[in-house]
């Protein structure tokens, strides 16, 4: 997904002023490697945080941060990546358009706002951001917007109910990300929204379900592991879990307050188990339920009743995995799959109205 996550828990955890700067993507023409929204964080003492290329930006980004550092000033950087010719951005990269990347010196001020959006993110809540860009492509101002309404961020003069009803509109239509010219604004404007982690509750703890939560967790979900069992639910064996909680589904399930954005996956290897949590989560709108074994299992475990849509059974796309491995690669990709198809039909839905 696109590594902001992991740059905000990057510069939440390290309280000094390192001399970091974010590089993020605000506009492509053409085809990319990465999407506009897609940040990397370059940090002071030249480690790095994410990525934006197959490697064929990064080292000139670097030479340009340093620039940005030194002036702590904003700027975009803008990469032709059409040519093919030895001297190009474009040979051997992959690419076929033109990048645009705006890097922003992180201070104390830009650092506290990027922790206040980790905040609302962690709390499970979208947050539009908006941008105002100069001639120069510079920022001037930015706003953030949270889905319980919070407003914060750097804004030149009063946040008119004016603006608050402007981004508060753009935040309910989903925006694509990327720059545009709002005439509410008479200004170049840079939009994103950042999506919290999508969760992934993985009930069983065995050793199958090992590779599936480092996949996941890899891949961008916050992974939560509910097992009865106190001895293999731990942190030394799903060192990737955001959570772990011990407990029969009869006692974990109220505790995780699912809802349709979620994804679970039965992993306990017991029927009584497996026939308790499916007639637990089968009425519950959820954005995915996978089981392991064969069709006819779920059958089994809804005692013949037809299957709700959204209960996906063998888990995972139709590879010919073998292994925990193979199958955990399988049911990830399924999960990022059923993940884009949402997000394109939300932005679908939005412009049909």
């Amino acid at each position: 997904m696109e590594g902001i996550h992991e740059i905000l828990t990057a510069l939440s955890s390290d309280t000094s002023l390192r001399g970091d700067v974010l590089a993020t993507i605000i506009h492509v023409e053409g085809s990319a490697y990465q999407k506009e929204g897609t940040s990397m964080l370059f940090r002071g003492d030249g480690t790095r945080v994410g990525m934006l290329s197959a490697g064929c930006l990064e080292t000139d980004l670097s030479h340009r941060v340093q620039a940005a550092r030194n002036e702590g000033t904003a700027r975009t950087v803008r990469y032709d990546m059409r040519e093919e010719d030895d001297l190009s951005w474009g040979h051997g990269a992959g690419c076929n358009g033109v990048i645009h990347v705006l890097l922003e010196p992180v201070d104390v001020f830009l650092r506290d706002q990027l922790r206040k959006l980790k905040f609302h993110l962690d709390n499970g809540n979208r947050v539009t951001m908006i941008k105002k860009l100069t001639n120069e492509f510079a920022v001037s101002d930015y706003l953030f917007l949270s889905d319980d309404l919070h407003h914060f961020g750097k804004w030149h003069g009063p946040v008119s109910r004016e603006l608050k009803s402007l981004i508060n509109n753009l935040h309910q239509a989903f925006p694509k990300s990327g720059m545009r010219f709002l005439t509410e604004l008479s200004a170049t404007v840079y939009l994103h929204s950042f999506e919290p982690k999508p969760r992934l509750i993985v009930f069983g703890a065995g050793e199958d379900a090992v590779p599936l939560v480092k996949f996941a967790s890899h891949a961008g979900f916050k992974v939560i592991i509910a097992d009865w069992r106190s001895a293999v639910c731990t942190k030394v064996n799903f060192p990737d879990a955001d959570h772990l909680l011990v407990g029969y589904p009869r006692e974990t399930i109220p505790l995780l307050d699912l809802t349709r954005f979620d994804s679970v996956l039965i992993f306990t290897d017991q029927f009584q188990l497996d026939k308790e949590l499916v007639n637990q989560l089968k009425n519950l709108e959820l954005s995915y339920l996978g089981l392991l074994g064969p069709s006819s299992w779920a059958q089994l475990l809804l005692d013949g009743e037809k299957s709700p849509v959204h209960i996906s059974c063998p888990a995972g796309l139709p590879i010919g995995a073998e292994g925990p491995e193979e199958i955990a690669i399988s049911i990830v990709a399924e999960l990022i799959q059923r993940q884009r198809k949402e997000n394109d039909q939300k932005v679908v839905s939005v412009e049909r109205k």
